[in-house]
């Protein structure tokens, strides 16, 4: 099994992103009327209901059945999921389907009917559901242009399988170690084609495995992962004799639960894995051939639009039927130029005028493909390889190399996604050659690919920052009330300012946003509802623009995270352009920052007060946290206002480094209001970060313990204040006392005296801090400077006091000679 980073369906007819092999789609949805389309900026659907006592707060939800239809149809479906009691529409993404009916049964589920046109785009459409108090997340429904049945058990033997007739799409489920099987009837070299939607139905990790099998049960085709088609599979064969075929389709893994619903195509309609070639410029006509189906190549002629579409492709169609899902295609403004063969080498390489799109197919193992273009000295030009995002399974790697001496200018394998990508500067007037392989060196008749070579042009992509990861930000605004998001700017190969607009919000929405400046990439923008405005939905678009040369715009590119895997790996999420918006029912509580009068300088801190507005009789805690902090400003992740409280202080603190800026802040109150979460915000209320009003010069500072020292502080003043500043001594060691002191704006030097004892802990204390407290507007400014030091020493040791000598030992009297015997005295003469 392969996955290809994460699988997302959508459109590819933008320029290309450094960062991610992705398409930029751009969605001009349509309504639909009388069966014909119309310019309405979004298809919706009139609700039957127009608001509910009860507030079910926070909806989601969590599956539609069935999963997917017919077009040119109408299909009822069940949508399931919490807190749906006052759904009231579905928001949908995509033109072609329009809500004939819908209502909430049970109290609990909606029951609509969609009606799809037969122009309608095969393949995923997005929605929400919008009920009165909020938006729910974002599920797909599948349109297919086969006639739908269900799978019917048991159907787990091979022999015993559920017979099916061709042309037709199967809704089943596998549980696990469930294998299902369907039988078909074929003629000799007719066409079996087979597809099967699992993970693409975006509902939970579904690894499905497809396989078609003759009567003694031998596989004449299989599929795990297809690149056409994600992490789902596809096959297609021709029936070797006349008989019974049969279907297989099980989890790869045996594995399976109650939500590994699947969609299985069966039928002999075409099923190509590969167009060539896989794009074109808007509003051309243009032949293309398809390739990898079992009934061998052919050519048809198309027309392109003439502007992008969204989730714009080509679907394969013959006499016999259409494609169940699209083909890869990509739009844009760039001449195609096709490979001529031979062309494996540079001196034989294809030549083209950039910029262009050069397309090739590495038809064979070790296959390698060269183009050459000629480009100016100091000429800047993006090379990047479309394989893997127009569905091949060609694992690129990219070489380019002056044609007149050979020499390497760059290559790559992989920027940071399956295909490749080489930003490349010409040395010199010269030819260029592009040299196109497989890392493997693999090939075969599928792996098409397209070498897209343009000129550098600025970019621009808006964002919305998750507050919560995977979970995507909708912007349902209660009536009378706030609601603060995040947008996000990524410029590419540009710089400067930038202005926001937020286009087709729901009647009664007001938006108050700041500049994007140059040196920033996120601002808050605050949407406020009228207390009488209309409860309503809408998708709304978010644009970004330059304010000066170069002129560029950009729109929003939402990911809605769908189903993930091990260590919460993305494997499959949905890309949006619009942000959905509504006016939901008035909730029971407001919050509002205290405006501060005073700024928050570096090195310093504030206490922010932030008070609620309760209704009468809602008492219920209201967790805090801040939209987001400006650079160098740090706030707790949360403070909460008590229960039936109506304040609290959230403190905020700054660095040295903040970045001084009066900056625009919110914060979010999250409350349990009925059944559900409610989230509102404060105004946009202004932080003044500034420098300090004086910085402070240590003198390293030393004392004996039992002793008293001082610590001398040189004073600096910044900018001027009145009245006397106080100053607190902190950080001081256990067992060391010292008195506050104040400062005016004329003071010089500043003297701490410091005590000890003798149980002050000895050594070099590095911790030593002022707090400096002036007072403007009835307000503190308050800074804590550090960088103060003590050292605190052990007293020296006493000299000992010097011993007596010791008295001199009284001579010892000898005792007295013993006189001699006459015997001894003549012994002593004769010796």
């Amino acid at each position: 099994m392969v996955c290809d980073r994460v699988a997302s369906h959508q459109a590819w007819h933008d320029a290309p992103r450094r960062d991610s092999w992705h398409k930029v789609p751009c969605y001009t949805t349509r309504s639909e009327s009388n069966g014909a389309p119309s310019t309405i900026g979004l298809l919706v659907l009139a609700s039957v209901l127009v608001g509910s006592p009860l507030l079910a707060a926070d909806p989601q939800i969590g599956r539609i059945a069935p999963c997917g239809g017919q077009r040119g149809t109408e299909v009822e479906v069940f949508i399931d999921g919490p807190r749906l009691a006052d759904a009231q529409e579905l928001l949908l993404y995509y033109p072609g389907i329009r809500v004939a009916h819908f209502e909430v049964v049970e109290g609990k589920r909606i029951k609509a009917r969609l009606a799809i046109a037969p122009y309608c785009r095969l393949g995923l459409h997005a929605f929400r559901v919008r009920a009165a108090s909020g938006i729910s997340n974002l599920l797909q429904f599948s349109v297919g242009p086969l006639p739908q049945i269900d799978e019917a058990e048991p159907n787990n033997e091979f022999h015993e399988p559920q017979k099916i007739g061709m042309n037709v799409t199967v809704g089943g489920v596998v549980e696990n170690e469930d294998v299902d099987y369907f039988q078909v009837e074929a003629k000799k070299g007719q066409r079996i084609s087979v597809e099967v939607e699992g993970i693409r139905l975006g509902e939970t990790f579904f690894d499905p495995y497809v396989a078609i099998l003759n009567k003694d049960r031998f596989v004449l085709a299989g599929s795990d992962d297809n690149p056409l088609v994600y992490q789902d599979a596809a096959c297609s064969v021709q029936a070797p004799e006349d008989g019974a075929y049969v279907v297989q389709v099980r989890e790869s893994s045996f594995g399976g639960n109650g939500s590994c619903r699947y969609r299985l195509h069966v039928g002999d309609f075409p099923r190509p894995m590969a167009v060539y070639p896989a794009g074109g410029r808007f509003g051309q006509a243009l032949e293309v051939e398809w390739l990898g189906d079992a009934a061998g190549p052919w050519k048809t002629s198309v027309t392109l639009p003439g502007g992008p579409q969204p989730m714009f492709g080509l679907v394969a169609q013959d006499p016999l039927g259409s494609a169940p899902s699209l083909n890869e295609f990509r739009l844009g403004e760039l001449n195609n130029v096709m490979e001529a063969e031979p062309n494996n080498g540079a001196g034989e390489a294809t030549a083209g005028e950039a910029p262009a799109a050069f397309n090739g197919v590495i038809g064979q193992d070790g296959d390698v493909d060269c183009f050459k273009f000629a480009a100016k000295k100091g000429q800047v030009l993006d090379v990047r390889v479309y394989a893997r995002a127009i569905r091949s399974p060609l694992d690129s790697v990219l070489t380019v190399l002056r044609a007149s001496n050979g020499a390497g200018v760059g290559g790559n394998d992989d920027s940071g996604a399956p295909d490749s990508y080489l930003r490349m500067t010409a040395p010199e007037d010269d030819q260029y050659v592009v040299i196109v392989q497989d890392q493997l060196l693999k090939g075969g008749p599928t792996y098409v690919y397209r070498v897209e070579v343009t000129e550098v042009k600025p970019r621009l992509t808006l964002g919305l920052p998750e507050r919560q990861q995977f979970v995507d930000i909708t912007a349902p605004v209660p009536q009378g009330n706030r609601l603060a998001l995040l947008v996000s700017a990524q410029r590419e190969d540009f710089g400067g300012d930038l202005a926001l607009e937020i286009k087709d919000l729901p009647a009664g929405i007001s938006m108050e946003t700041v500049p994007i400046t140059a040196d920033q990439t996120t601002v808050p923008v605050l949407l406020a509802a009228a207390a009488d405005a209309p409860l309503a939905g809408s998708l709304a678009d978010v644009i970004g623009r330059t304010t000066a040369d170069p002129k560029v715009e950009g729109r929003l590119r939402q990911r809605a995270s769908m189903v993930r895997g091990q260590n919460n790996r993305e494997i499959w999420n949905h890309y949006t352009e619009r942000i959905a918006a509504a006016v939901a029912q008035k909730v029971p509580y407001q919050v509002e920052i205290v405006q501060p009068k005073v700024p928050l300088v570096q090195s310093g801190e504030m206490a922010l007060k932030i008070v609620a507005k309760r209704d009468e009789g809602f008492k219920a805690p209201i967790t805090l946290s801040m939209l987001y902090n400006p650079p160098g400003v740090s706030t707790p992740t949360s403070v909460a206002i008590p229960e039936g409280q109506n304040e609290v202080i959230m403190p905020v603190t700054a660095n040295g480094g903040a970045t001084v800026r009066k900056w625009k802040i919110a914060v979010l109150g999250q409350a349990t209001v009925g059944d559900g979460t409610v989230i509102v915000s404060s105004q946009l209320a202004d932080l003044d970060v500034s420098e300090p009003f004086f910085r402070f010069n240590y003198t390293p500072a030393a004392v004996e313990q039992g002793q008293s020292g001082q610590v001398a502080i040189e004073v600096a003043q910044n900018k001027p204040f009145d009245g006397p500043a106080k100053i607190e001594l902190l950080g001081l060691p256990n067992e060391v006392t010292s008195e506050p002191k104040e400062i005016t704006k004329e003071t010089k030097q500043l003297t701490f005296p410091v005590k000890t004892t003798a149980n002050s802990p000895p050594g070099q204390h590095k911790s030593l801090l002022c707090r400096a407290i002036v007072t403007a507007e009835g307000e503190p400014i308050t800074h804590m400077i550090g960088g103060g030091e003590l050292r605190i020493q052990k007293p020296l040791p006493q000299k000992p006091a010097e011993q007596p000598k010791p008295q001199p030992k009284p001579e010892e009297t000898k005792p007295a000679e013993k006189p001699l015997s006459r015997l001894e005295q003549l012994r002593l003469q004769k010796s």
